[in-house]
């Protein structure tokens, strides 16, 4: 099992044979999962690397794509439970959808042969549509690198234990992928011994840090300031919840925590509320409205949020991964409020991060008006404590997957 690792010298990139990376990303809620790959594949196509990217994400057209990357929009879904899904857009049966997402993924595989794979955090992928192509790579075409990638915390030990052993998630990883790429840190959170990884299975496993983000230039924070109407005096607090589908209780909660009954925003400051774009019309139109009344700008979906958390002093978020990256990747204290259902990774991340000093946390039990407001006040006057320790955060992922896979490519094991 290896964590951190030194190299040999690099070849010449601009030297080096191009190859070729698929990626899989099943998007069925919120934008963790292709804002990871991205990021990824923004890495990496500094590389002479061609990459696709299959996903079922109906915003992938909005994000910024290099050059060098593409992606194959596969029919979304779109998660009920953790166990259901339905169609996204189609009127068909959901059954009829995951055999033609199945289908594509397969297709594209033997089209393009990869000369890696990755897939993002589900093993067996929605309903095990990537098994066909793991085993078709396996057997026809054995070249192709299949690899694992995994977020910092999946959920509770005993829910995933419980999880990957009901769906064979440990023979999985044994029989079907050559390596697992963690993008967090063992000394922050073990999965192999929260999760009971087997040791022939930890063998493969690649702590790679975290992934950090673009962080703007000071210009780009500058016109997103302005674009905004907020002036250089003034401080700026962004609220953002990720997709949106489960952000209400927070931003209620902030809402209710700045009206004029609890004392109100601070004087030259702003507030971003940031919904997400899976929130539910009904949901969104009751936001906008309340904003408005309190002088807060409200945003659905931002295209380049780095700016904007760039842009801000305090950001009060729920703890998704991506988000977390971006915050800290720019030093800027936050708040995270998590979510505990459908799973407690965020709770989780939440509890790590603020007891090694990264970040204040509020557990949703004890989510009141008068909580959130006296975390935020206290973050927007005294962060700096948060923003030193930031500046220790370990981002070495990009860096870490790029050696391992110029490694790999150019005929040499680690």
């Amino acid at each position: 099992m290896l964590s951190f690792f030194t190299h040999p010298k690099e070849a010449d990139l601009n030297s080096s044979a191009s190859y070729k990376i698929l990626m899989y990303s099943h998007d069925t809620y919120g934008l963790g999962h292709i804002r990871r790959c991205l990021a990824i594949a923004r890495s990496l196509s500094k590389t002479p690397a061609n990459i696709l990217l299959l996903t079922g994400s109906p915003l992938a057209g909005r994000f910024k794509i290099p050059g060098h990357i593409d992606f194959v929009r596969i029919p979304g879904m779109i998660k009920v439970t953790n166990e259901q899904y339905l169609p996204l857009s189609m009127k068909l049966d959901a059954a009829e959808v995951l055999e033609i997402r199945k289908s594509i993924i397969l297709a594209t595989a033997k089209a393009f042969r990869p000369d890696f794979f990755i897939v993002d955090k589900a093993p067996l992928g929605l309903k095990r549509e990537v098994v066909d192509t793991l085993r078709w790579l396996k057997t026809d075409f054995p070249s192709c690198r299949s690899i694992l990638g995994l977020r910092d915390i999946m959920d509770s030990a005993e829910s995933t234990i419980e999880d990957w052993k009901s769906k064979d998630i440990y023979e999985a990883m044994d029989q079907l992928y050559d390596e697992i790429w963690v993008y967090g840190c063992r000394n922050f959170y073990d999965p192999i011994q929260e999760y009971a990884i087997p040791p022939h299975v930890a063998e493969k496993i690649y702590f790679t840090g975290y992934i950090p983000r673009h962080v703007p230039c000071r210009e780009d924070i500058q016109i997103t300031r302005r674009s905004l109407g907020i002036s250089d005096n003034e401080k700026l607090i962004i609220v953002t919840t990720g997709g949106g589908g489960d952000g209400q209780p927070v931003v209620n909660t902030f809402l209710k925590a700045f009206d004029s009954a609890h004392g109100g925003i601070p004087e030259r400051t702003r507030v971003v509320i940031v919904t997400g774009p899976f929130i539910s019309p009904k949901d969104y139109k009751e936001v906008v409205k309340r904003c408005e009344s309190l002088g807060f700008i409200t945003l659905k979906f931002y295209r380049f949020m780095e700016r904007l958390i760039g842009a801000a002093q305090v950001v009060v978020s729920m703890g998704g991964y991506n988000t977390v990256c971006e915050i800290a990747s720019q030093r800027k204290p936050f708040l995270i409020v998590p979510r505990t259902v459908p799973r407690e990774e965020q709770l989780i991340r939440a509890q790590v991060l603020c007891t090694k000093g990264f970040c204040d946390y509020l557990h949703p039990a004890e989510l009141t008006p008068a909580a959130l407001r006296q975390r935020v006040l206290a973050l927007l006057h005294n962060g700096s404590s948060c923003r030193e320790k930031m500046g220790h955060f370990p981002f070495t992922a990009l860096e870490v997957i790029r050696k391992r896979i110029l490694q790999h490519k150019g005929g040499r094991q680690v």
